[in-house]
């Protein structure tokens, strides 16, 4: 046997192939890493020699294909890197949907060209063009989604979301600044559209816009529809600001003449905040929709909202939608005009980094319920009812014990805007609600240590209002924003900042609450913000009882870590049967929580899979609602910053 084995061994090492060695008993094989391909060439801050072209025609609505026709000039001989946009601002992730890029074909002088796709940097193509090639012509389509499962819905039979971003390829070695294209898009017959960019000619669908930028034109989506509306919100001002407006139905798009007034007053209260504006034209594109996905997006001159149908027509239930207009007006000061040095990057495939995010998103996110208050679209009690919603989100809010507020900023790469199974142990995107409370803590400070002399108000205009007409980027650091605070009121800023930010924070940050005069109770009865958000987002919220929240279907969307739910063994993805013995409904599970105060638990069944079990939740709290209250002879500082300025 042991002559046969020394055969057999000998056999293999020859059909291993020449220069094999054997390895000594025990020894491993060890490999060495292959070498990369070569980077993508680094852009440079020059004129691209040409202007690209692109056509799209957005036509196949039962298909939901955008098919594409994209000629680029060569800037001069030899191989060519075409870059598909990846990092895109304002969604702070690599967010292409490259996957959706179908049927590309390449060709030059009629020429059909083989390419290939980098296999690092897997949304860029490689070609060759042949020699004597002064343009390469792209063939390919935008197969958007036909379900949520696919992605978010951009195109329905009744209107479409066009990001430019999805249909467009840019060669590598410039800023996106410096490449001018020229874009069309044909749309089905007798429809409106609204887009921040100037129409050069529109005829029979056809509609062909003036040259701009690459980084313009992804920064100018268009929202079209069947049914389209157009309001003016600043008549007779130095620079035109539109409301476009589509919708599922007609009946959708009925103002009144209220609504009207309260969004005019929505761009008043903008230009007395920030004192300038930073945008030749801006255009808020507004889907009013069950059918198209969601989005809040911001853009320099323009914004893509999506709302319910019933915002205008349901207009005493839709109070928690009305914060999403200002907030993303808000965005061409913050984040667009002003922006983190580190976010701003020469080319969409440029990773950004993400770290001012709580200044950016945050502060954005304290303006945006501000001006919705200041400009009628909320009232006072709803803009009060809604911060009570956010203080008790972050006063429950574990994860604070282990993970700082700084962390969170890398959210959207972290966890790619996944669903999260214990989102209060993990922490999310906080950085947008728990910087709002420190910003408002920012702002009471500053009033009480001034006498009200000093506000957040003049932090916002000596910050982000700046140069009045400039429509560029000016880009600022931790440095920067600590430099303005101390021009207003000399403190340790840097500290304070870095202590709410940087470190593990405990203790919830509602100082501004109670600086403000008013403090975060709870009560048996929801105030009608948090029904209507209830409603909103088709759920039932007992964060503050039992610790879970529920969707319409019994499923658990939320669980609170170490909260009533946590401890007896519920997670997110299980389902709720029944209480106390009765098929499960929302009034009836509300009755259960009650009925506990005397009983001490409430008994549920519960289904995960194919298994059914009851869990007894020990708990004698009864229902539990935020709301604030007010502290007894102190100022009414929320009051001030609510009012709207004259």
């Amino acid at each position: 046997m042991a002559r046969r084995a020394s055969g057999l061994a000998a056999a293999l090492i020859l059909a291993m192939g020449a220069g094999a060695a054997a390895a000594a008993p025990g020894q491993r094989s060890l490999p060495q890493p292959e070498p990369l391909p070569p980077p993508i060439i680094a852009p440079r801050d020059a004129a691209y020699p040409g202007v690209l072209k692109l056509q799209v025609d957005a036509t196949d609505l039962e298909r939901r294909i955008f098919r594409v026709r994209q000629t680029i000039p060569l800037a001069g001989p030899g191989p060519v890197t075409l870059l598909y946009p990846r990092w895109l601002p304002g969604k702070h992730q690599p967010a292409a949907q490259v996957e959706h890029m179908t049927g590309l074909v390449i060709t030059a002088n009629g020429q059909k060209l083989p390419w290939r796709r980098d296999p690092v940097e897997v949304s860029a193509f490689h070609v060759d063009p042949p020699a004597g090639a002064r343009a390469l012509d792209l063939e390919f389509q935008f197969v958007s989604a036909n379900t949520t499962g696919q992605g978010r819905m951009v195109m329905t039979p009744s209107m479409m979301n066009v990001q430019w971003n999805s249909m467009a390829l840019y060669p590598a070695g410039w800023f996106t600044r410096r490449i001018p294209i020229e874009a069309s898009i044909r749309l089905p017959e007798g429809w409106g559209y609204g887009v921040a960019l100037e129409t050069a000619t529109a005829r029979d669908g056809l509609v062909t816009f003036r040259p701009v930028s690459f980084e313009t034109l992804v920064d100018s989506p268009m929202f079209a529809g069947r049914w389209f509306k157009r309001v003016d919100l600043d008549p007779g001002g130095r620079s035109p600001v539109f409301l476009n407006m589509v919708a599922d139905e007609a009946a959708s798009l009925a103002m009144t003449p209220e609504q009207l007034q309260a969004h005019r007053n929505l761009v008043v209260q903008a230009d007395r905040l920030y004192g300038a504006r930073h945008f030749d034209r801006y255009d808020f594109l507004l889907a009013l929709t069950n059918e198209m996905g969601g989005i809040g997006l911001e853009h320099h001159r323009s914004s893509e909202n999506a709302v319910s149908p019933a915002y205008f027509t349901g207009w005493e239930r839709s109070a928690p939608e009305r914060d999403l207009l200002p907030h993303e007006y808000t965005h061409s000061w913050n984040g667009k005009y002003r922006r983190p040095a580190e976010l701003w990057t020469p080319t969409f495939n440029t990773p950004m980094r993400d770290g001012l995010l709580w200044v950016y998103e945050g502060q954005t996110q304290y303006w945006g319920h501000v001006l919705a208050a200041r400009s009628g679209l909320v009232s006072r009690q709803d803009a009060l009812d809604g911060l009570a919603i956010t203080a008790a989100v972050y006063q429950a809010r574990i994860g604070r014990t282990w993970r700082p507020l700084a962390d969170t900023t890398l959210d959207p790469i972290i966890a790619q805007r996944r669903p999260l199974p214990w989102v209060s142990w993990q922490r999310s995107e906080d950085y947008y609600s728990e910087g709002q409370l420190i910003w408002l803590e920012v702002d009471t400070l500053l009033r009480e240590k001034s006498g009200g002399k000093t506000s957040l108000d003049d932090f916002a205009r000596a910050f982000f209002g700046v140069n009045d007409g400039d429509w560029g980027v000016l880009t600022y650091r931790f440095d920067d924003v600590v430099a303005t605070l101390n021009t207003l009121l000399p403190m340790d800023w840097a500290g304070f900042l870095r202590a709410r930010v940087d470190e593990v924070a405990v203790r919830p940050p509602l100082d501004g609450l109670e600086r403000g005069g008013w403090k975060l109770v709870f009560t048996e009865t929801p105030t009608a913000y948090f029904t209507a958000d209830e409603a909103d987002r088709k759920i039932t919220d007992l964060t503050y009882s039992l610790g879970l929240v529920i969707n319409r279907d019994g499923d658990l969307t939320n669980v609170l870590w170490d909260g009533p739910a946590f401890r007896a063994g519920l997670a997110t993805g299980q389902r709720l049967v029944a209480v106390n013995g009765r098929a499960w409904s929302a009034d009836l599970l509300k009755t259960a929580i009650t009925e506990a105060k005397a009983t001490g638990k409430v008994d549920l069944l519960l289904k995960s899979g194919d298994r059914f079990r009851t869990v007894s939740i020990p708990w004698s709290g009864g229902l539990r609602y935020p709301r604030l209250e007010r502290i007894a002879g102190t100022p009414d500082r929320l009051g001030d910053i609510f009012s709207p300025r004259p």
